[in-house]
Order: structure tokens, then sequence, then C-alpha cells
């Protein structure tokens, strides 16, 4: 009786992933701050909601890399005697919700409104195109500031008007892409099958342009995160007692003279995350491509 062979297994997906990201050591490093900034979102208002609101006038634009008021004032205390630390953990969590918000909507209309105009008659895309149009033929921060002006400035709102405006992004590219992979062999040949609209939609047109997709969506997420903090900054977004990083910015303004931490440290953050969400896309623009993933493989294996 032959003896059964077992094959031996490669290594997981999640362990080739880490491989690649491993190869590049920038990408790694934005990956590693990423997830920081990730948790800091997801347990830094449980964990220091109370100690971010507490005044403490004693501690008045208290300087930074002092532990004389203990480890949360190492980045010194803001004009009310909070301290900075503790805001900038805290305030993560309205930052990137309002940010992956505003995005995920983005993405998910766009790209739903792309494979539509892609794929459907010639009358259909038009139209859909000239909604594009005419939401691109607005600044979208002008649109943005014109309809926060209108409502009350609030997270939902935020996510609302910075969503509309990044619509566009994504129909335009996804129906540009609907457009070259429909013409392929493999569309042809379910569509001789018998394959519904749907399922060709959905299950060989999706697929294809989802990591063209996904790698604008990190560097979209960059901008919103970035057009977030210039509508803070300008007084029109988030409101205390709310909090975020470009609130915080807005807020120590006046004290650049005097106390420059107040708005040197969440302006700081801002750009340590968008760097490295910028550093991501460019590995993800590699990671997802099948003709050019096997340099990280290959240099995943080499520092094994």
């Amino acid at each position: 009786m032959a003896q059964s062979q077992t094959t031996p297994r490669g290594p997981g997906k999640m362990r080739r992933v880490l491989a690649m990201l491993w190869a590049d050591k920038f990408a790694f490093a934005a990956a590693l701050f990423l997830l920081l900034m990730l948790l800091f979102a997801l347990f830094g208002p449980a964990l220091l909601g109370e100690a971010a609101a507490k005044q403490n006038l004693r501690a008045r634009n208290a300087e930074p890399f002092t532990l004389e008021r203990g480890f949360l004032y190492l980045l010194g205390g803001d004009a009310l005697g909070r301290p900075l630390l503790a805001r900038i953990v805290v305030a993560a969590q309205n930052t990137l919700v309002i940010a992956a918000g505003a995005v995920a909507g983005s993405m998910i209309i766009g790209s739903t409104l792309g494979l539509i105009a892609g794929y459907a008659g010639k009358t259909i895309g038009e139209v859909i195109m000239r909604l594009a149009d005419v939401i691109m033929s607005f600044p979208s921060l002008l649109l943005a500031v014109i309809v926060l002006y209108m409502l009350e400035p609030s997270i939902g709102n935020l996510v609302l008007v910075l969503a509309i405006t990044r619509i566009p992004i994504y129909l335009r590219t996804t129906r540009a892409e609907v457009l070259e992979v429909r013409e392929r062999m493999f569309v042809q040949a379910a569509q001789v099958m018998g394959a519904s609209n749907r399922r060709i939609i959905f299950r060989h047109i999706l697929p294809v342009i989802l990591p063209t997709l996904l790698t604008i969506a990190t560097l979209d997420f960059a901008f919103v995160m970035l057009a977030e903090s210039a509508l803070s900054f300008l007084g029109i977004g988030i409101q205390p007692p709310e909090i975020t990083w470009g609130l915080m910015v807005s807020q120590g303004r006046q004290y650049l003279t005097t106390a420059w931490w107040l708005a040197f440290w969440p302006g700081l953050v801002i750009i340590l995350t968008t760097m490295s969400l910028n550093l991501i896309s460019g590995w993800m623009r590699v990671a997802l491509n099948p003709t050019q993933r096997w340099r990280l493989e290959l240099g995943g294996k080499r520092n094994d």
C-alpha cells in the first residue's frame, strides 16, 4: 500500500503579506505607526478620555519634556492645563473616524456608479458622468465650507460633505478601468456562457479593478484627513468639546510665539500619519500588482 504523501504547505497569506511588508522597511515602519494610531483611536477615549478633558490651570501652557506633572504632560499642556499627549491620543478617534467614513462612503458610491457607467449603455454612462462633472465643478473645500456653514458642524455632516466631494475620483477611475476590462477575453467568455450582468460585474470585473481602488483610497484617506484638519483650523469643522488633531492646531495657533508645542505636536502627528499613508499606498501599488509583486517577495525571502 502506497504511503500517502503530504504536500508541504506554503506560508500563509498573512505571513506572505508580512514578508512583503518587511521587504520595504519604510512601508513596514509606516504600517507600525498607523497600527499605533488605530490603537489610539480604539482604546484612547476609554483610557484617557477623562484625563484629556480635565483642566488644571496650574499646568497652563506647561512646557514639554518634563515629568514633574506626570507622564501625560511629556508633550506639555494646553491653554487650559490639559495634557497634550492625552488629547492627541483621544483626538485620534474623531480624526480617523471622519476620514475613514468619508473615504468608505465615497468609494462605495463612486465605485458603484462607475461600474454602472462603464458597463451599462452609453446614455446611462453619459448621465452619470455629467453628475460627476457637476460635483467636480465646485472646489471641494469651498463646497465643504458652504455646506458646513449652512448646516450644524458635526461628525456626521463632516463625513457626508467630504464623502460627496470625493465621489468623482472613484467614479471616473472605476469607469475608465471597466471600459478596459470589459473588452478582455474572460469577460467575453462569461457573456457567451450566459452569465448575468450582475455576476460579470461583481465576480469578474470588480476583483480586477479593486487593487487600484484600494490604492487610491489609501491616498484619499490622507487627503480627507488634511481637508478635515483644514476645516477645523478654519473653525467650521468639529467644535469643542469634541476634539480632532486639526482643531488642536487651530486652538494652538494664537500661542505659536509663546507656546509652540500646542500646535506643533498635533501638526506633527498629522504629517506623520499622512506620510505613512503615502508610503503604504506606494507599497500597495507594488504588492497588488502581479507583475511587480515578485520584487517584494524576493526581498522578503532574502530577509528571512
